[in-house]
């Protein structure tokens, strides 16, 4: 019992170990994105006429931790991201495109150390992918318009949906709501 208790955490163990290394080799590139200069967000901005951009183009826009998640498919540091703890009325919105994705009515708690939602504003603005990576099978969540890497999918999420959107701090743009 005790040697399958250990095969099964395994990947577990493996998977956050690379994130970790993954995160840390950022770490030193955090840009506070509540810091920079806000672009225009607007709810009303749901065109999905795809954004496309060279890699160059997207390095001069996007700060570094921007840029190796929603470019790169990184992940970032568990707890230490932005919007984990945000407990704001507002909207969250994809960093690289300005799509409106993620409203906080649906954001949850979810214990894992990075922004969780039920739901998104609305289903086709984000694409279900089928990563595996780390050895496991996974849904990574892109968005539409520009196919930035947002996060990962998982069923472990509360009612209604039964969803556990598991997104990446520095992949979204936060709007508080007046």
């Amino acid at each position: 019992m005790k040697t399958n208790y250990q095969i099964l955490t395994l990947p577990f163990v493996v998977f956050t170990f690379m994130a970790c290394m993954q995160a840390g080799k950022s770490n030193k590139d955090i840009v506070s994105t509540s810091t920079l200069q806000q672009p225009k967000l607007s709810l009303n901005d749901t065109s999905l006429v795809k954004v496309i951009k060279t890699d160059a183009e997207w390095k001069k826009e996007l700060t570094n931790d921007q840029y190796y998640i929603l470019r790169k498919k990184g992940t970032e540091s568990p707890f230490q991201n932005e919007f984990n703890d945000n407990h704001k009325k507002g909207n969250y919105f994809c960093a690289a495109c300005k799509l409106p994705l993620f409203s906080s009515k649906t954001k949850f708690n979810s214990g894992t150390g990075w922004p969780s939602f039920y739901d998104v504003i609305n289903q086709n603005r984000v694409k279900e992918v089928v990563d595996k990576s780390l050895g496991m099978v996974r849904g990574e969540i892109v968005c539409a318009r520009c196919d930035g890497h947002l996060g990962h999918l998982f069923d472990d999420g509360p009612n209604p949906t039964g969803l556990r959107y598991c997104m990446n701090s520095a992949a979204m743009l936060f709007q508080e709501s007046k």
